[in-house]
């Protein structure tokens, strides 16, 4: 059970957000929080690092918080979080998780559904 917490991270993405409605999807709305990444590719090839920046950087500061507190009380997060870092490292092991939460919140939103941690983090 995650406890209840309000904070700046809520207000920042409620207000940085905006109307939901103008994603197509969860993954347009998990782009412009800057929680995927960031390539340029034309015909299999890459084509250069001037995507990094693209988005919004005080969402991306608003999902990363939340998912440092994913990872210490919600232990399907903490499962989820375990499993990237032992493939990964773990800056991009909580971005997954931020990837995750900003998907959920788009789901969330648009279909006015409460947050069920079973369907963000599967077994």
């Amino acid at each position: 059970m995650i406890p209840k917490r309000r904070g700046s991270d809520t207000l920042t993405i409620m207000l940085e957000t905006g109307d939901i409605h103008r994603f197509a999807g969860a993954g347009n709305f998990a782009s412009y929080c800057r929680c995927v990444d960031s390539k340029r590719t034309s015909n299999g090839k890459k084509k250069g690092e001037g995507n990094a920046k693209a988005g919004n950087k005080y969402l991306s500061w608003a999902f990363s918080k939340p998912s440092h507190f994913a990872v210490r009380f919600e232990p399907l997060a903490q499962r989820f979080y375990e499993r990237k870092k032992a493939k990964t490292n773990g800056i991009i092991a909580i971005r997954a998780v931020a990837r995750k939460l900003a998907r959920a919140t788009w789901m969330m939103l648009t279909h006015q559904t409460p947050y069920d941690a079973k369907r963000m983090f599967p077994d």
